[in-house]
């Protein structure tokens, strides 16, 4: 393809994480119809422009790709959806902590004809890792109703959305959980969401100042298929987690999710495979009519030993991350 069909194409590298033998990062190369930058008000009718705008793109298949990190360089190529993957591991140490690089996107002729900027997750060696579910478990999204959602998603955006009460309070303790300020604890944010609403996503997280981590989330969606936005298979969301869990073998994590959807089955799946790298599952009460069942899944969590808290407050949980000896 030549240089000049580029002009309106996006590289969107996205957080990625890892360690120095194992670095993975995600993207998407894409063309924009419509400039998506984000102009924060209350005027629902630009919100509404602004969302549909973010389902309005054109996935780059077959795109060819060169990742830069350090004195190293690798390649990869898009699939049909615009999707690309990098894995690699690094020739030289990697201090715990975020690192910039650069995804360049190349024409026929091997030139570099965009370029997307990206950070890196090392997480310290820290004896936990938290992973937590967006929807309804952090963010008020009403995702047991269709209807309820996507008035959310078309009349709010991220500095108007609603975060549970509490939640930062909960967040900011267990990043600093048996460690302190300047070696936080690693959290790795697994939704249903699409990578269409990962910037908002980030500007959400960021305004409401709740702990810096790498996302996860689903297969991006056009136009046509705004209105099945988080719902997704679950399957996809219990590969990703199993890829976390694999990627840090050394260290115990904390699930975090709700009842609204699928959470308490997923977890209770990975309780079942990983038993000696959870150490407790937080499940937000969301849907009190599947608080029995959700009950009952959690007494099958806690026969492997792991911690469990069904909850409808942030504050509970905190008791009762303090009262199980994970947060002071």
């Amino acid at each position: 393809m030549q240089s000049s069909n580029y002009q309106h194409t996006t590289v969107k590298v996205y957080h990625g994480f890892g360690h120095m033998h194992l670095l993975t990062l995600y993207g998407h190369v894409q063309h924009n119809r419509f400039n998506t930058e984000r102009n924060y008000n209350n005027n629902i009718l630009s919100n509404i422009i602004h969302l549909v705008k973010l389902f309005c793109v054109v996935p780059v298949a077959g795109g060819r790709l060169r990742l830069l990190w350090n004195e190293q360089q690798f390649f990869a190529t898009t699939g049909d959806d615009g999707f690309f993957k990098f894995e690699w591991s690094s020739i030289a140490e990697v201090p715990a902590g975020w690192h910039g690089l650069a995804v360049q996107l190349l024409d026929d002729a091997g030139n570099t004809v965009k370029t997307g900027q990206g950070e890196i997750f090392v997480p310290h060696s820290t004896q936990f890792g938290f992973i937590s579910d967006i929807d309804d478990t952090v963010m008020v999204s009403h995702s047991a109703t269709i209807f309820r959602r996507l008035r959310v998603l078309f009349t709010r955006n991220p500095k108007t959305r609603k975060a549970f009460t509490t939640v930062r309070k909960h967040y900011l303790l267990l990043s600093e959980a048996h460690t302190t300020p300047d070696v936080p604890n690693p959290f790795f944010y697994v939704s249903s969401s699409e990578w269409n609403l990962y910037d908002d996503l980030t500007a959400f997280f960021d305004y409401n100042h709740l702990p810096k981590g790498a996302f996860l989330l689903s297969q991006v969606k056009q136009w046509f298929q705004l209105f099945t936005t988080g719902k997704t298979k679950h399957e996809g969301k219990l590969l990703r987690i199993y890829r976390i869990l694999q990627a840090f073998p050394r260290q115990q994590f904390v699930l975090l999710g709700d009842n609204s959807q699928a959470d308490p089955d997923i977890y209770a799946e990975i309780a079942l495979k990983y038993p000696k790298q959870i150490f407790a599952v937080y499940i937000r009460n969301i849907v009190t009519d599947n608080g029995p069942g959700t009950r009952e899944i959690l007494q099958k969590i806690e026969r492997q030993k792991i911690f469990t808290c069904l909850f409808s407050d942030n504050e509970a949980a905190i008791a009762h991350s303090r009262n199980i000896g994970l947060i002071k």
